[in-house]
């Protein structure tokens, strides 16, 4: 049984699984739900957004993980990419968008999920703009989320879906003490640098990619090596082979909102 350390009984522990990148991805998580709750984990959220054969998520796909336990999915750049998920995006109340996308983009700027306890947490994704697709500012959007939120929210994490780790430390920063948790996805590369900020918010880079890491990023080594080295196209499917869920889970204070521990965990599909 895969195992996490104990945790403080008054303290809420929250696990962001990052970046679910096609069936290995799904099949890992789906294994991995029940000793994420055995160590603890209060609240259970992915980013999806790689889902569906690398690029999206699937209605199916959305059925699956609630089924499996998870309480709130974030996207990113590939939101849209199955136009069927638009529908959920409109009327479920776990899955959100990236908030600084325009205000008529399908889906909600954040969502407010609650702990078996019932203590509630806002969810709220925002896209950064280095080496991204053009958007809003995510320090505005972030700014005008939280000033929305009601008052007996204290625990806020975000998903900072970003490529460049200056953007990402920057909100780090700039919601220190502001929010329990700023995490990163998108780069599917887990960075070795999760901590408590001064102002008591977990942070790190980049969370990683759960999926298949005998890969480029996912995706079959030899297509993207060809294409890299002769520009001949190829199709890239997502690889098969040592599939690992990568995780980052924190403690939070409830009555605070301010992070007390962060680590990283990283799982193979045949841990037992």
């Amino acid at each position: 049984m895969r195992s996490l350390p104990e945790k403080k009984s008054d303290h809420v522990r929250i696990v962001m699984v990052g970046d679910i990148v096609g069936k290995p991805g799904m099949t890992i998580v789906g294994s991995c739900i029940s000793d994420l709750r055995r160590g603890g984990c209060d609240l259970i959220v992915v980013n999806a957004e790689n889902a569906a054969d690398g690029a999206g998520l699937t209605l199916k796909q959305y059925d699956q993980l609630v089924a499996a336990g998870v309480d709130a999915i974030t996207l990113g750049d590939h939101i849209y990419k199955k136009r069927e998920i638009a529908t959920v995006l409109k009327t479920k109340k776990n899955i959100v968008k990236p908030a600084n996308f325009p205000a008529k983009a399908p889906g909600r700027d954040h969502c407010i999920v609650k702990t078996a306890t019932g203590i509630p947490v806002a969810v709220i994704s925002v896209l950064g703009r280095v080496f991204m697709r053009p958007v809003n500012c995510p320090f505005e959007a972030v700014e005008r989320v939280l000033e929305e939120l009601p008052k007996d929210v204290r625990i806020k994490m975000v998903d900072l879906h970003a490529e460049a780790t200056s953007d990402k430390q920057a909100m780090g920063y700039f919601l220190d003490g502001r929010v329990s948790a700023v995490l990163g996805t998108h780069t599917h590369v887990p960075t070795a640098d999760e901590h408590i900020l001064p102002g008591g918010t977990a942070f790190q880079c980049d969370v990683g990619m759960t999926g298949p890491y005998r890969s480029v990023l996912g995706r079959e080594i030899e297509p993207v090596l060809n294409t890299t080295l002769t520009f001949d196209p190829n199709t890239f499917h997502v690889a098969t082979d040592d599939v690992r869920l990568s995780a980052t889970w924190f403690d939070v204070d409830p009555k605070t909102g301010f992070a007390h521990r962060i680590e990283r965990l990283q799982w193979k599909l045949n841990d037992a």
